[in-house]
């Protein structure tokens, strides 16, 4: 009694996981909130590239940020 119990505590936390997880995604109305500069990853492009200058000092190759392996030639 109480495995079968058990199993249907398993059976409706699964069932509600997946449930929760159905909405997921950008609806169209949402797009135009989340396409303004503020909420962009690269919101600060005079920040960007300070930060592309920096990489550039300590990697001493181009593109420190977004490639693997460093200036000294070890990846």
């Amino acid at each position: 009694m109480r495995l079968k119990r058990l199993g249907w505590v398993v059976l409706l936390g699964t069932v509600g996981a997946m449930a929760g997880c159905a909405s997921v995604g950008v609806k169209p109305w949402q797009r135009d909130v989340l396409a303004r500069d503020d909420m962009q990853l690269d919101g600060s492009p005079l920040d960007s590239a300070i930060d592309d200058h920096l990489y550039f000092s300590k990697e001493a190759s181009s593109g420190g940020r977004s490639f693997a392996g460093g200036g000294c030639g070890c990846n």
